[in-house]
C-alpha cells in the first residue's frame, strides 16, 4: 500500500469552527525519491523503494543506487503496491502528499519510546498487591508464574518484568485534521508512536478501508503549463497595443493642431471680411459727396 515517510515534529492543537480544541501531531513529510521499482514479471510483486533521512556512510551498492537516482544518501524503505498504484507512479520521481487529499483516516507506524527495564505493574498494567495485612515485600511483585512439577517450566509469552518500549508500533484509524501541501506537513488527530524527531510511516487506514486519490499528476502539470501559456498570451495582448495607442495619440494631437490651425485661418478670414465692408463704406460716401459737389459747381456756372 502506498504511503509516505515523515518526521514527528511534536504535538499541538487545532481549533475547529465551533471552538473545540483538537490535539494533533505534526508530521513533516520527507521528500522521498524513488530509487528502485519492482515489477511482477521480474520480482513477483509490485513495489517501490524510496529513500528518507540522511546517512554519512552507506555500502557501495547503495551509494550507486542513490547517485543514479539523484537521491541523498540515507535509509531505504519499501511500499508494496497494487498494479493500479504502480501505474500511477510510472512517471513519478518522488512520493508526495498529493494522493492523501481525499483520505480521512490513516495508520501511523513507528518505533515507540524506550522505557528501559520495567516491572509488571508498569509494563503490563498488573494490579498491585496489598499494602498491609502482612505484605511487606511483595507490593509490586508479579505473583505466581506457573505450576509445580507439571509442566515443570514457565510457558512462553508469560507476562513478566523486562525491557519496555523501543518496539515497532502501529496506531490505527487516526483522523487527518489538515494537510498543508506548501509546507509538506500532515496534521493527525491524537498521538503517534516515537519520540520527537523519529521517523514514522503513514499509510491509508486498513480498518476504515481508506483509499488514496490516484489522480494523475501529469495532467495537472500540463494544465498549469497551458494556464501559464494563456497568461503569457494575455500579457502579450495587453502589452502589444501600447505602440498603436501612442500612434493614435500622436494622430489625435496632429488632428487637434490642424483643427486649431483651421479655426485660426477661419478667424482671420472673418476679420478680413469684416474689415473689407468697413473700408468700402467711406469710399461710397466720398463718391456721393464728390457727385454733389460737381452738381453744385455746374449750377453755379449756369
Amino acid at each position: 500500500m502506498l504511503g509516505v515517510i515523515g518526521t514527528k515534529v511534536g504535538m499541538t492543537r487545532v481549533f475547529k469552527d465551533n471552538g473545540t480544541s483538537v490535539p494533533v501531531t505534526v508530521i513533516s513529510v520527507a521528500h522521498s525519491k524513488i530509487v528502485q521499482r519492482k515489477t511482477a514479471e521480474k520480482d513477483g510483486y509490485y513495489a517501490v523503494q524510496v529513500n528518507y533521512g540522511s546517512k554519512k556512510k552507506v555500502s557501495k551498492s547503495l551509494e550507486k543506487k542513490f547517485t543514479d537516482n539523484g537521491a541523498e544518501k540515507g535509509y531505504l524503505t519499501e511500499f508494496n503496491l497494487s498494479e493500479e498504484e504502480f501505474n500511477y507512479l510510472v512517471d513519478a520521481k518522488e512520493i508526495t502528499l498529493h494522493p492523501f487529499n481525499g483520505t480521512e483516516k490513516v495508520d501511523v507506524a513507528g518505533v515507540s519510546k524506550g522505557k528501559g527495564f520495567a516491572g509488571v505493574v508498569k509494563r503490563h498494567n498488573f494490579k498491585t498487591q496489598d499494602a498491609t495485612h502482612g505484605n511487606s515485600l511483595a507490593h509490586r511483585a508479579p505473583g505466581s508464574i506457573g505450576q509445580c512439577q507439571f509442566p515443570g517450566r514457565v510457558f512462553k509469552g508469560k507476562k513478566m518484568a523486562g525491557h519496555m518500549g523501543d518496539r515497532n508500533t502501529t496506531v490505527q484509524n487516526l483522523e487527518i485534521e489538515r494537510i498543508d501541501m506548501d509546507e509538506n506537513v500532515l496534521l493527525v488527530k491524537g498521538a503517534v508512536p516515537g519520540s520527537i524527531g523519529s521517523f514514522v510511516k503513514v499509510t491509508p487506514s486498513i480498518k476504515d478501508g481508506a483509499k488514496l486519490s490516484l489522480e494523475p499528476i501529469v495532467e495537472e502539470a500540463t494544465d498549469t503549463a497551458t494556464e501559464t501559456e494563456e497568461v503569457v498570451e494575455n500579457i502579450a495582448e495587453v502589452a502589444t497595443p501600447e505602440a498603436p495607442k501612442e500612434e493614435s495619440q500622436n494622430a489625435e494631437a496632429k488632428e487637434t493642431v490642424d483643427a486649431n490651425a483651421g479655426t485660426e485661418d477661419i478667424k482671420e478670414e472673418t476679420k478680413e471680411a469684416e474689415a473689407a465692408p468697413a473700408d468700402g463704406a467711406p469710399k461710397e460716401e466720398t463718391n456721393v459727396a464728390e457727385g454733389q459737389n460737381k452738381t453744385k459747381k455746374e449750377d453755379e456756372k449756369e
